[in-house]
């Protein structure tokens, strides 16, 4: 799921309507904060990597649909085209076209493509994942249940990123800066991470230029 979810009153639903789909239609509505009320919402704590790995999150699953042959990584790249791909055999993509924000690059084909995840899996085991079940940081590095928790870039730009904060490091693009801002703080949202002193700062600063920039989330299931 990539779209922002539907509230339903729960009285106006038919008795008849299966539990499941009287579920999905009562999730709550996106939060939507100013940047700089986000950022304020965030817990500030100091961060630990003791006993970190990037094995402790299982990542590039059977995706959204595991029917489909695709892995989480696939079905990002064929969300995310400005051109769909082709689509064969075993999820095999070909052509398509791809716009990296982080460095404002046009991509033609997959191969020069990363999925970053937006909050890397290093800082999301620093900043209370490490605390997490198996199970969770597995849905954390899948998560496709809102888009800005994962994002096709150059390859170049996601491994120049590698696992920093936004104290360290930030898309060489001006243009892409509130936006970044922005998506980095939804996701620290959206699964209650917490930020260190310096990571806050940055944050601010950013939304001190970022006027009219708001921050939409969903909290993680």
């Amino acid at each position: 799921m990539r779209t922002a979810a539907t509230v339903v009153v729960a009285g106006l639903l038919p008795l008849t309507v299966p539990a499941a789909e009287a579920a999905e239609a009562q999730e709550v509505a996106p939060t939507v904060l100013p940047i700089e009320a986000a950022v304020a919402a965030l817990e500030s704590a100091d961060e630990s990597r003791t006993g970190y790995s990037r094995s402790s999150f299982k990542h590039w699953t059977a995706g959204d649909n595991p029917t489909d042959g695709c892995n989480t990584r696939q079905e990002v790249l064929i969300a995310e085209a400005t051109i769909a791909p082709e689509v064969g055999s075993r999820c095999t993509i070909t052509g398509g076209t791809w716009f990296s924000y982080y460095d404002e690059v046009t991509v033609e084909g997959a191969r020069g493509l990363d999925i970053d995840h937006m909050v890397p899996l290093a800082e999301a085991w620093d900043s209370g994942a490490s605390a997490w079940t198996a199970a969770r940081r597995e849905a954390y590095a899948n998560d496709q249940g809102q888009a800005s928790s994962l994002v096709a870039v150059t390859a170049r730009t996601n491994r120049s990123k590698s696992d920093q904060d936004p104290a360290e490091w930030l898309p060489p693009a001006p243009s892409a800066l509130c936006r970044y801002g922005a998506e980095w703080t939804a996701t620290k949202l959206r699964w209650n991470l917490s930020i260190d002193a310096e990571e806050e700062t940055a944050l601010l600063d950013i939304a001190s230029s970022c006027d009219g920039t708001t921050v939409t989330y969903t909290p993680a299931p």
